[in-house]
């Protein structure tokens, strides 16, 4: 099976998990007290796989964007880590307008890390990039918090774990996935 292949086919298990309720993220909340970074997917996007033929970086029409739902997922964000008390000290993001947008109406904050850039159709750069997310990682005071903004194929290559779209996955230093969950208001 070739990689594009098993991508849409993982990506219709989780379009399923997702219509019929993944899980909120309580227990999320309580161990992001403790710190780490939680790795957040871009939330929801107008239909397709990947961006379209000749897009540009910077350059958001060209780009495939958050739906109208991706915009208040990703406030609805916001609003859960108000409502749980939390505070990263950093807010970083893909260079992609969808993850950006995700950052922005989430937190009112972020900064471009190229190191969150998707590898969808760029596997060449995925081992450098998972390095340099390795190393922040390691670099990470005890108890800090920290949110990256990015996409499926860098949580995955990071956890080996397949992320919805607006999925949070806590990881620790070691880059161990120590708490996933869908960030909803009121849970």
């Amino acid at each position: 099976m070739d990689r594009r292949a098993w991508l849409i086919g993982s990506g219709l298990c989780v379009l399923g998990r997702a219509a019929f309720g993944a899980p909120s993220a309580p227990s999320l909340a309580m161990m992001a007290r403790e710190g780490g970074v939680l790795l957040i997917r871009h939330t929801s996007t107008e239909p397709g796989v990947g961006d379209p033929p000749g897009f540009i970086l910077g350059q958001c029409s060209s780009q495939r964007n958050l739906s109208e739902a991706g915009r208040a997922e990703a406030i609805g964000i916001g609003a859960w880590f108000s409502q749980h008390g939390l505070q990263p000290r950093a807010v970083l993001s893909s260079q992609w307008c969808r993850c950006q947008d995700t950052a922005r109406l989430a937190f009112g904050r972020y900064e471009d890390w190229p190191a969150l850039n998707s590898t969808f159709s760029t596997q060449d750069q995925q081992a450098p990039q998972l390095q340099m997310l390795r190393r922040r990682l390691r670099q990470l005071p005890s108890g800090a918090l920290e949110v990256w903004v990015t996409h499926q194929v860098i949580m995955t290559g990071l956890t080996g774990a397949y992320p919805a779209m607006g999925e949070g996955f806590l990881v620790d230093a070691g880059g161990t996935l120590r708490a996933r969950g869908l960030m909803r208001s009121g849970s």
